[in-house]
């Protein structure tokens, strides 16, 4: 008996809710739902990052940064950026751990160098082709935007180095 009782609790509250969004404007709906995906990323990744899974919580920040349009990066950009900090991760370039630490770079490999550029190793680029990938990244990492970013722009800059003493 409690069974169905629960169940019909369940279908007419359903029943409401769809009747509500039906009725409801979809400019209004729109950005309802846009807070609530922020709203429930930006607690999940508070969740976990208390619960000392950083890697995920990374994600969900830059989804919710994305959805917001903060600094004019959109989501596109951010995943790009994400791929980019990921990459260096793997390589063993990179820590969220060692912000201030300077470490020595100069082992990076070409393959490396090219893949941090987000570039093909077996495609031939010019000079202004690397300046243009170099660039755009600059744009989402320069230190000036963030200070624990100067780790990840020195990075950058070595692998534009390397590309370019390649193509030279």
């Amino acid at each position: 008996m409690n069974i169905f009782i629960y169940s019909l609790v369940i279908f007419v509250l359903a029943y409401l809710v769809l009747k509500l969004l039906a009725r409801m404007n979809t400019k209004r709906l729109s950005k309802i739902v846009r807070s609530f995906i922020v709203i429930f990323s930006l607690i999940l990744a508070i969740l976990f990052a208390l619960g000392g899974k950083f890697l995920l919580s990374f994600p969900l920040i830059l989804i919710s940064l994305g959805i917001l349009k903060l600094k004019g990066l959109t989501l596109f950009q951010l995943f790009n950026l994400y791929r980019l900090i990921r990459v260096l991760q793997n390589s063993g370039r990179f820590s969220f751990n060692k912000f201030n630490q300077t470490q020595s770079t100069s082992g990076i490999s070409l393959d490396e160098a090219y893949n941090i550029l987000n570039l093909d190793s077996q495609k031939k680029y010019s000079k202004n082709e690397v300046m243009k990938s170099y660039k755009k990244i600059m744009r989402k990492i320069h230190p000036d935007i963030s200070p624990e970013l100067t780790r990840l722009a020195s990075i950058v800059n070595e692998a534009k180095d390397i590309v370019i003493k390649d193509i030279s």
